[in-house]
């Protein structure tokens, strides 16, 4: 009997973790005698199998492992796969013969029996029974004479008489064959259906049992009778995977995937998890790595490719014809099917598609034609590839022809003009100034035709060499702006064999140099900016002088301060009297940015003044950023805030949401000064999502190091540590210093907080670097509270006031109570001991007038730290108490360990709120610990916390194990 092994695992199970719960909570009551049944219902490779062998791997006690065997583990963690029943047959999926384990006790204590439904066998009665039944028909003898006699008859001639006889003793046999039993049907429609009646009928009468009966059937019935799935029987319908999760299974499939490789993939697959597997499966190295094109649909030779044209074939001519419309236009209205097809067959034709589950009907708010009104669609979207593909060239031009003539709108101009070029109906030439106006006309909003595949088309029906390469760079600039930087790449790249115009080279060098300031490396960012810049200066300024900025941005996260300087003056040299607004605004961005960095304050204050005077006059999502930037700079913390929040709505309004994660980035430097550590996670973890969904890693790192640096106030050093070094190897990989530095400043703080105080002020030296090694003016500057205080507890008290002065010089400039207020504290750290009470005090009174409340607290642990050393522990533990409210409050562990540890020191027993077993765990730890101790699945934590399930689930087993329990049911009773 061979064993389950890594190879047999089933990575399917992402996304799954509600359905899991359930299905391993039935197990557990089975074990206490009372078991039941559910039904998993599912389009074909949407997981039924792939959870079947999780819990019969269980139950057979083979699915305990977290590393090797893929399965979940047995105190409930999560994990990703799954292992096969015990004698190894069946495939996950597939529709072979009926088979069934031995049905003897596995380790886990079950008697584990399998049987899958076959079409071949659907019509042989009692079959399924026979492949279910027979490993433990020798407990025959243990029932009532008549109900063994009307089983045997069943299992051995195929015959039964009516009553109660014959499902009484299935039930009976069950709860007879020697302890706890879980039985598994699969493909349960293809079941006979006297099998199917007898075995639904012992699943409504499990109570008080300890046997699971557990079914897997499509989200059709077999037979359009309804008797597949009965609705008294609880049932769990498996819907295609979310984008996370499908994005999880991708990277599992295919480890070091290319970004635009794995969109392909998820794009043709739709959360269908065996379309993944089987699409990963097909892949070349060079499809791998992004050298070659992906995949466009399904490999042929698939079994979900098979499945589906197998269902196809068995319509009707006149039905395939209406399917083959739907598949090639996605947003294809009813009222356009119907104008396109002949009067007295359109929506009969479709008919026998809607009994057989092939497609449904979506009902629309409205019905104006632009896609979002009455409508049918694929119910499993994998199929539409299949529809499209399968049919020949001539019926798909056919096609695409007929919609053509049905799209007569204005807002249908670009799918009219991709249909038209679809079936050559015409002049190549042409169709493809046609199809490239619609594309430039056409909005970001995404839709169908995307509009860098319109241009794409038209650069490959176009022969005019420099209009052809023109098409090729507009294709790669909106295969940029959808999130999809290879493509850009690849684009670009066929540029190389054309002779092109100096505007075309102009744009070309744009488009490389956004690529590498977002996906690449930040210098040849800058370089490639400059030289665009630079030939577009005589034919458009205005975007001459946004690429400048661009290339400031570059030196930006690159932390090459000197550079940046170099563009503003640059760019000051460029001034008119007579530049429009748009072009005022954007130099007098320039010039105070770079006074700022160069620490001439005060100098910087006009033109930033003048930034958010002119904005208002030009409404774009940069010009928003840009004016949060200015009032960041100002110490106009809220301000700041509304503006980039008011950037991202206008980003998404506009369709442009891979420029937020960027809008992100700045709102979180103004949330950080605030103390919303709450906000930080929740926009870092939006703006990570997005970055990675996007193909921007540059972005990614940064946020990687902001969810680092909170991470770092919960005390959570674990996290914080995986999340620095992933924001630091991406630093060094892209020349993003930033999010090196960031990543630093997290290890830092985390540092700090549990007292090492000489490795905080060694990291933090670290940004001080202008080596290109995580060193970054800004960063160093907004962590110089952090340097100060570290460097006050070892000596270092030189270097401490150096930092000062800087920090000095810009909150002076500001009006900010927050940035004043920490200036203050770290004045009172450097003053002689009869001084430091009043810069305290002075520091408190200008916190009050702030937002932060955590800094409020950092501050007053201090002084009451102060206080207890001067021996007035009285005055000191009124500071200390409030400063452990809020850090308890805010889930800072290790602060909230200082200020019990300082209230201790003054005399005063302090005890823990948390129960004493859980203390070992993290902040994060302890608070997916109380959640999931409340009822809640992985799912529903990491929607409360702005995590991943995957990240929770990691949690999770951690958890487990610190607390040595093996279930959430011993959980519950240590957070009792």
């Amino acid at each position: 009997m061979p064993s389950p092994s890594a190879a047999t695992r089933s990575p399917a199970l992402h996304g799954r973790d509600t359905e899991q719960d359930a299905l391993l909570r039935l197990l557990d009551a089975a074990r206490g005698g009372s078991g039941g049944a559910a039904i998993l219902r599912g389009a074909r490779g949407t997981g039924k199998t792939a959870l079947l062998d999780l819990v019969a791997a269980h139950a057979a006690g083979t699915g305990g492992g977290d590393d090797t065997s893929g399965t979940r583990d047995t105190n409930g963690a999560g994990g990703t796969g799954g292992t096969r029943d015990t004698n190894g047959t069946g495939s996950t999926g597939s529709t072979g013969s009926t088979n069934s384990t031995n049905g003897t006790h596995g380790t886990g204590g079950f008697v584990v029996l399998r049987v899958r439904g076959t079409e071949a066998e659907s019509r042989l009665p009692y079959a399924g029974l026979h492949g279910l039944l027979r490993p433990v028909a020798d407990r025959l003898p243990a029932l009532p004479p008549a109900q063994a006699e009307a089983l045997t008859r069943a299992l051995e001639l195929g015959a039964a008489d009516g009553g109660l006889a014959l499902p009484a003793a299935v039930l009976n046999l069950l709860v007879a064959a020697g302890g706890p039993v879980l039985a598994c049907v699969d493909d349960v429609h293809h079941l006979d259906a006297p099998s199917r009646e007898a075995l639904f009928f012992a699943a409504r009468r499990l109570a008080g049992e300890p046997v699971v009966l557990l079914f897997g059937t499509d989200d059709r019935d077999g037979d359009g009778d309804g008797t597949a799935a009965p609705d008294d029987i609880p049932a769990f319908e498996l819907g295609p995977l979310d984008e996370e999760a499908a994005r999880r299974l991708a990277d599992d499939l295919v480890p070091g995937l290319a970004d635009d490789v794995r969109a392909a993939l998820l794009e043709i697959a739709r959360g269908n998890p065996l379309a993944l597997g089987e699409l990963a499966g097909s892949l070349s190295p060079e499809q791998v790595s992004g050298a070659a094109a992906p995949p466009a649909t399904l490999p042929r030779g698939g079994r979900l490719w098979r499945a589906y044209a197998d269902r196809l074939a068995r319509l009707p001519r006149e039905t395939a014809d209406m399917l083959l419309l739907l598949a090639a236009d996605p947003g294809l209205e009813t009222v356009t099917l119907v104008g396109a097809a002949e009067p007295e067959c359109a929506l009969t034709a479709l008919e026998p598609a809607e009994r057989a589950g092939v497609i449904v009907h979506v009902a629309g708010a409205d019905g104006d034609g632009d896609g979002d009104g009455d409508r049918y669609d694929f119910r499993e979207p994998v199929m539409r590839t299949v529809v499209y593909t399968g049919a020949s060239l001539a019926r798909r031009r056919a096609a695409h022809r007929l919609l053509a003539g049905k799209l007569p709108h204005d807002h249908q101009r670009l799918r009219r003009a991709w249909h038209r070029a679809a079936a050559m109906d015409g002049p190549a030439e042409a169709l493809a100034d046609e199809l490239a106006s619609a594309a430039a006309a056409a909005s970001s909003h995404g839709g169908h035709p995307a509009a860098f595949l319109a241009f794409e088309r038209a650069a490959e029906l176009t022969e005019h060499g420099d209009v052809k390469a023109a098409r090729l760079a507009a294709a790669a600039n909106r295969a940029w702006h959808a999130g999809l930087p290879r493509r850009a790449r690849t684009l670009l790249t066929r540029l190389q064999s054309l002779t092109i115009s100096e505007e075309v080279r102009s744009q070309a060098e744009l488009i490389r140099g956004s690529l590498e300031l977002r996906s690449g490396k930040t210098g040849s960012a800058g370089d490639d900016l400059m030289a665009a810049a630079e030939s577009l200066l005589d034919r458009d300024r205005g975007q001459a002088v946004r690429v400048l900025i661009r290339a400031g941005e570059a030196s930006y996260m690159a932390g090459d301060n000197p550079r940046y300087l170099d563009i503003a003056r640059w760019a000051a040299t460029l001034r008119r009297p007579d530049d429009p607004a748009a072009t005022q605004l954007m130099f007098e961005y320039l010039a105070g940015t770079a006074a700022t960095f160069d620490g001439r304050h005060r100098e910087a204050a006009d033109p930033l003044r003048r930034v958010l005077e002119l904005a208002p006059s030009v409404r774009t999502p940069s010009v928003l950023v840009w004016a949060g930037v200015a009032s960041l700079l100002l110490g106009d913390d809220a301000q700041a805030t509304r503006l980039c929040g008011r950037a991202v709505e206008t980003a998404r309004a506009r369709g442009a949401v891979s420029t937020v994660p960027q809008v992100l980035e700045f709102m979180i430097h103004a949330e950080l000064w605030m103390g919303r550590y709450a906000s930080i996670t929740a926009s870092a973890i939006e703006g990570l999502r997005l970055a990675q969904e996007r193909g921007r890693p540059n972005s990614a790192g940064q946020h990687l190091g902001w969810l680092a640096l909170t991470a770092a106030v919960e005390g959570d050093a674990e996290t914080c540590a995986i999340r620095a070094a992933s924001a630091i190897e991406l630093a060094g990989a892209h020349g993003v210093c930033v999010a090196g530095a960031i990543g630093n400043w997290a290890l830092a703080h985390l540092d700090l907080a549990a007292g090492r105080h000489a490795d905080a002020a060694k990291r933090l030296r670290t940004t001080a670097r202008t080596d290109g090694t995580n060193g970054h003016l800004v960063v160093r500057v907004m962590a110089t509270p952090l340097f100060v205080e570290a460097s006050a507890r070892t000596g270092d008290r030189e270097r401490a006031r150096e930092a000062l002065r800087v920090l000095d010089r810009w909150v002076g400039s500001t009006r900010s109570p927050d940035r004043r207020a920490l200036a203050t504290r770290c004045h009172a750290l450097l003053a002689a001991p009869g001084d430091a009470e009043e810069y305290f005090r002075a520091a408190l009174d200008l916190h009050h007038q702030g937002f932060s409340e955590f800094e409020t607290a950092r501050t007053q642990l201090l002084f009451g730290s102060a206080l207890r050393r001067n021996r007035r522990p009285g005055a000191a533990r009124e500071h200390l108490h409030s400063a452990l409210e809020t850090f308890e409050r805010s889930g800072a562990r290790l602060w909230a360990e200082q200020a019990r540890a300082e209230l201790r020191g003054a005399g005063e027993a302090v005890r823990s709120h948390r129960p004493k077993a859980t203390e070992k765990l993290t902040a994060q730890q302890y608070q997916i610990a109380r959640i999931v101790a409340d009822g809640a699945t992985n799912r529903e934590v990491a929607a409360r916390l702005f995590l991943s399930p995957r990240t929770v689930e990691h949690h999770l087993r951690n958890i487990f194990a610190k607390l040595d329990i093996r279930s959430r049911v011993e959980l519950v009773r240590l957070m009792s």
